[in-house]
């Protein structure tokens, strides 16, 4: 069984999907590949910001400032429930293209999930700035790889080709939103769904692509039935 999973390093929903997946995971209790995809929420986001994220969400939905800390504080309330930090106050908006380049870069050293998870966390918790390459390859080093390396690799436009393959095979499926999980290339789940939620329908496409066949069975010869109306 494989899991595909679009998400984009500055979506608050993606990294609570991505523990609420991992829980769902750990229950279903069988092995998953998973491979993380590239998504930008906003392709033609700058990489620097004179906004807070407060302010961003408050002019991009057109509410107030206090409605949009108000929001802010719930998903950080939402995080709080998987074990998750949230700084919204401090967190550094920008462009995540090059911080997608970096994941793409980390599947060919079979680091990609340990990168993810570390994007993520320096993020949303420790307020680092994923638009910046000195911060991208110290992240990077922190988790095995080549700081210089990584610095020459973000330099140069290795691994953009990956990341709009990635995206374009996701407006292909139909993702407009994310996180979004793709099973076996066959269903898909969208939204940071519960864990609970993930454990059903990994179990329910594993029944459904593995389903249990009799061999030389023979009317109840041999079997025993709840009630021990049959043979035992």
């Amino acid at each position: 069984m494989k899991v595909e999973i679009w998400s984009d390093f500055a979506c608050p929903f993606c990294y609570i999907g991505k523990r609420n997946f991992e829980a769902g995971l750990k229950e279903f209790g069988k092995d998953v590949e998973v491979e993380y995809r590239s998504f930008e929420l906003d392709p033609n986001a700058p990489v620097q910001y004179n906004q807070t994220m407060d302010e961003i969400l408050a002019e991009k939905y057109g509410m107030t400032m206090e409605k949009a800390k108000s929001m802010n504080d719930q998903v950080s309330a939402q995080a709080k429930t998987v074990g998750l930090d949230y700084h919204f106050d401090t967190m550094i908006p920008t462009n995540t293209f090059d911080a997608h380049r970096l994941l793409q870069f980390a599947k060919t050293k079979g680091t990609a999930e340990t990168v993810k998870e570390t994007l993520l966390h320096a993020y949303f918790t420790e307020s680092k700035n994923l638009g910046d390459h000195e911060t991208l390859a110290t992240i990077a080093a922190s988790t095995g790889l080549d700081k210089t390396e990584v610095l020459n690799m973000l330099a140069s436009d290795a691994f953009a080709v990956d990341v709009r393959d990635d995206e374009q095979t996701g407006t292909s499926l139909g993702i407009q939103g994310v996180p979004f999980f793709v099973i076996n290339e066959k269903y898909g789940v969208s939204g940071a769904q519960p864990a609970a939620s993930f454990t059903e329908v990994l179990t329910k496409v594993w029944n459904e692509e593995n389903p249990l066949t009799m061999l030389n069975k023979s009317d109840s010869d041999g079997e025993c039935c709840s009630g021990g109306s049959c043979n035992c």
